[in-house]
């Protein structure tokens, strides 16, 4: 009765241990991190100044957003956001 017990232990052990998750840490990133306050004066500029406007954020890449445009919902720390309106004119700026 022992080993029907200790049998029993031992698969309820191993089927929680399959429902854990696992934590992973996050990606470090290989570039600096953006911060989009130095950027916003490039807000209103037209969209060949998003250049300018990622080296003043200091992210390491960017993505340009035209109206109506689907994007992921991806959060990249390394990332400036460039939102333009209709006119290509940077309409917003933003991490991520």
């Amino acid at each position: 009765m022992r080993w029907m017990h200790a049998a029993l232990t031992l698969a309820l052990a191993a089927g929680l241990a399959a429902c854990t998750t696992i934590e992973r840490p996050a990606a470090p990133v290989e570039g600096g991190a953006c911060n989009a306050d130095p950027a916003q004066p490039f807000v209103g500029k037209s969209a060949s100044a998003a250049e300018q406007a990622r080296t003043a954020s200091g992210a390491r890449t960017m993505r340009l957003i035209r109206p109506g445009q689907a994007v992921t919902m991806d959060y990249r720390p390394d990332r400036l956001n460039v939102e333009l309106d209709a006119s290509d004119n940077i309409a917003k700026l933003s991490c991520g």
